[in-house]
């Protein structure tokens, strides 16, 4: 249904309820000023910023063990108001049968329940300190509640679906928790703990007064978790888990501690703020819905990310630094100083990101910091900047009920690239006073980005509101074109030029490098791309180069020219931040359909892997071959070049000295394995435990490996899937197998009942258990059967949208449509689309983002 149906279902169904449930309807809203809206508006928030001060929160919850038992709780809410003039509106989005009892100043009062606020008439309030007692059972939409665990994840909004509260980032308050709990359960909150009592079955835990956050950084995790603690440095830490490898935890543990110690170091000698709280604790949880979240003395990270072992690539290692860096610079980027309101969320990550980057360039032994941020950053960023739904870094929000959609690889991606070039053009000192200056300003507070970048403009003689303009404000890139003339063997004429990917002018001020190969030496240049066409006339005679290498240090953004001749020296170029770029070029040219067909990028990824030694650019570029191979071939040419690729990633594979080499090619093999011979070598390896020589494979490795066999039909596949949940020993691991294997069934009736089941937001709880299944539901070698789920998918997006975390919608379009390729998969998307001309814009861009290579496979597959 549409979202504006839903959303005046909702009301209707809230306001009958009141009223059976006698609570007064209330005034009509003519009565107010300020409308009674769903969600939290613009302008609601502006207003109670104006007019509340002193927030404070004291919450109580009794919590039982199981998924289902209803949570009591109660709650005061402290504030200073500054005006009476208006009725108060507390935001809680649950039925109004959960509200039991609401006392102002010590009195009770009628309950009045309008469009998922508590309306509190101005009779009831006084100027100065008012207090808001409310008896009430917890809302279980963020509550990711397990039969012996439970979370909260309550950004951008969600903290209002747990429990009432001034749902906005710009009311920061201070919280006072209570919670009881089974006797054998532990508990992590942002404050320390303050007394335990056990009574019975049950023991309390009362925390602290915390530092003063907004709502969406209010955390809790409580349940069955092992706790480890490190005093190192002088500083305290508590970790909480849940794995029961000893590998894994023999092997992980001290590099966690050690990582989040380095990181902390860096922040403080960078920002020159000392850690602005009182504790730093963390809790690795199963299949948490991001990689982590920055709870001030309470980060939650994704277990797998964190629990690494014997069989961790390069890759691995340095995500899970950089994961762990990125949480860390949240405490002053987001933390400390906050965004004022969620059109500025980008800020809080793209410092987070940015920061990250450079810890790990400091801490990361053998880092590459250029290259790393190229193959981090630009693919993703280009995945959605080049789409019709691409979308500016900073976007408009009327409501908080929309901000999950701003989130996505533009926010995450897209903005360092940005802030980047912003630090080069700016130089990293001035840029760099210019962020303590921010962060010692609006310490405790919050900012917003025009505020930042009057700080910054104060240090550069650059105009950085142009500059902003496009870079920030605008979607899109650009795209170079080059002439170059010669004369006498050497260069007479060399001019660059740039355009919106649109056709448009606009201009994208930044600085790039042009590289000159010749046999023996590369020189490399620096553009300063400042107008529309430049006339390079640095490299103006110099010897005609054997070819011309167009951002060869990775750090220009947008589409750049190939030089054809080229193409065959990619191997003798030393410098792997010059090969990963220019891998990056040529597939987006390829997308483009300028001069590079998806034959080429086969060929020259098959051609080249063997030879790149560099892990970072292996993986590159083993990615941009299987992408190729399921999503711009036709099913007939996969099984011509199957049986050849397969020999190829073989060979190549046992010719790599590198272990975490090797297992790149193995997992690439696994990803292509047509064949019934490759099929049978990787059931061999499955059924054996015994991987190929150099290669170390784990128990998830096994896991995707059965798998893999499953989604291809492979005899018996039920049994393998079976055998290997019998093989897991950790619970939390096979409750995910048991959860995925009706969506790999070869029972296309097992299959339809499973994507039926999704319907139901119950089924979905476990939202990265759900990506996973998709995606294997729409394999390419299932899309057949899988097709005729697409329509009703995109109608479930706005449910999900509501309903889900805030990266679902993203990940279960892409998940659903990642390799269709069929005219009339585009045409369900295109006839969607154009029955919803009113449909919500930015779930539309979402859409447009997932559907890109769908529609250019149109053009591309022949």
């Amino acid at each position: 249904m549409s979202k504006h149906s839903y959303t005046f279902k909702a009301a209707s169904l809230a306001l009958s309820l009141a009223i059976l449930s006698g609570c007064s309807k209330g005034p009509a809203t003519s009565a107010y000023t300020l409308p009674v809206e769903t969600g939290v508006s613009r302008e609601l928030a502006e207003h109670r910023n104006q007019m509340l001060r002193n927030v404070q929160y004291e919450i109580k919850l009794q919590i039982t063990a199981g998924k289902d038992a209803p949570i009591p709780a109660s709650e005061i809410i402290s504030f200073n108001l500054l005006s009476k003039a208006q009725a108060l509106q507390i935001d809680f989005k649950e039925q109004p049968d959960q509200l039991h009892a609401v006392r102002v100043n010590g009195k009770q009062i009628p309950t009045v329940f309008q469009n998922e606020h508590i309306v509190i008439e101005q009779r009831y309030l006084q100027n100065g300190p008012n207090q808001v007692q409310l008896d009430f059972t917890a809302g279980n939409l963020s509550l990711n509640r397990n039969e012996d665990y439970l979370y909260t994840l309550l950004v951008p909004d969600r903290a209002r679906t747990v429990f009432p509260c001034f749902d906005q980032p710009d009311l920061k308050a201070v919280f006072k928790l209570t919670l009881t709990l089974p006797q054998n359960w532990k508990a992590l909150a942002n404050a320390p703990l303050q007394d335990s009592v056990v009574t019975g079955a049950t023991k309390t835990y009362t925390y602290q007064p915390s530092d003063t956050i907004p709502t969406y950084l209010f955390s809790f995790v409580a349940g069955e978790f092992s706790k480890v603690s490190n005093s190192d440095r002088r500083r305290t830490m508590h970790f909480y888990h849940r794995e029961t490898d000893p590998d894994k935890l023999r092997l992980s543990v001290d590099p966690i501690f050690s990582i989040h110690r380095d990181a902390l170091a860096f922040m403080e000698d960078y920002t020159k703020i000392p850690y602005p709280f009182r504790k730093f604790d963390f809790v690795a949880i199963p299949d948490f819905q991001y990689g982590g979240m920055e709870h001030v003395g309470a980060i939650d990270y994704k277990a797998s990310t964190l629990f690494l072992d014997e069989g961790a690539t390069k890759d691995q290692l340095v995500a899970r630094s950089n994961l762990i860096a990125h949480e860390t610079a949240h405490m002053w980027f987001g933390d400390l100083v906050t965004m004022r309101w969620f059109n500025d969320v980008w800020m809080k990550e793209v410092f987070a990101n940015f920061m990250a980057d450079k810890i790990s360039k400091t801490t990361v032994k053998d880092s590459n910091y250029d290259l790393k941020f190229l193959i981090d950053h630009f693919p993703a960023a280009y995945s959605v900047d080049r789409t019709a739904g691409a979308n500016p870094i900073r976007q408009d929000l009327a409501n908080l009920q929309d901000a999950g959609s701003l989130y996505g690889h533009i926010i995450y991606h897209k903005s360092p690239i940005m802030m980047r070039q912003l630090e080069r053009l700016m130089g990293e000192e001035a840029f760099r006073e210019g962020l303590q200056v921010y962060l010692k300003t609006y310490a405790n507070s919050n900012a917003t980005w025009p505020q930042l970048i009057e700080i910054l403009d104060a240090r550069t003689p650059a105009d950085l509101q142009a500059w902003n303009q496009v870079w920030v404000n605008e979607p899109g890139r650009p795209v170079f074109n080059s002439t170059l003339d010669v004369e006498d063997g050497k260069i007479s004429v060399f001019s660059i030029s740039q355009k919106g990917e649109d056709g448009s002018d606009r201009l994208w001020p930044q600085l790039f490098e042009v590289a000159l190969v010749y046999d023996d030496r590369v020189e490399e240049y620096t553009v300063n791309m400042d107008r529309p066409s430049i006339e390079f006339q640095e490299v103006v005679g110099k010897e005609w180069p054997l070819y011309v290498l167009f951002d060869s240090s990775g750090q220009g953004y947008g589409t750049f020219p190939i030089d054809a001749r080229g193409i065959s020296y990619l191997p003798k170029l030393q410098n792997p931040v010059m090969r990963a770029s220019s891998y990056i070029n040529l597939y987006e040219n390829m997308l483009n359909g300028v001069d590079i067909t998806p034959d080429m990028i086969l060929y020259i990824a098959l051609l080249q892997s063997p030879n790149e030694q560099e892990e970072l650019n292996l993986k590159l570029l083993t990615g941009y071959l299987s992408d190729t191979f399921w999503k711009f071939t036709s099913p007939e040419q996969r099984a011509t070049l199957a049986p050849a690729f397969e020999k190829n990633l073989w060979e190549a594979m046992e010719k790599q000295t590198s272990g975490n080499n090797k297992k790149l090619f193995f997992k690439t093999y696994q990803n292509i394995a047509m064949t019934k011979e490759a099929q049978d070598r990787l059931h061999q390896v499955w059924r054996d435990q015994k991987a190929p020589t150099g290669v170390t494979l784990t128990e998830d490795d096994y896991t995707s490996l059965a798998l893999s066999l499953a989604v291809r039909d492979y005899a018996d596949s039920e049994g393998i899937l079976r055998q290997q949940l019998a093989r897991i020993k950790n619970p939390d691991r096979q409750k995910r197998l048991q959860f995925l294997m009706p969506a790999l069934s070869g029972d296309e009736q097992v299959r339809d009942a499973f994507f039926a089941s999704l319907k139901d937001r119950s089924n979905r709880d476990k939202e990265a258990w759900v990506g996973t299944a998709l995606s294997y539901l729409h394999h390419p070698l299932r899309t057949a059967s899988s097709e005729k789920y697409l329509r009703e998918s995109l109608e479930l997006v706005e449910e999900i949208q509501l309903t889900g975390d805030i990266f679902f919608p993203t990940n279960w379009l892409q998940s659903t449509f990642g390799y269709y390729q069929t005219p009339t998969a585009a045409t369900t998307i295109r006839t969607f689309l154009a029955e919803h001309p009113d449909y919500n814009p930015k779930l539309k861009g979402k859409i447009l983002q997932a559907a890109d290579h769908v529609f250019r496979a149109e053009k591309l597959v022949k």
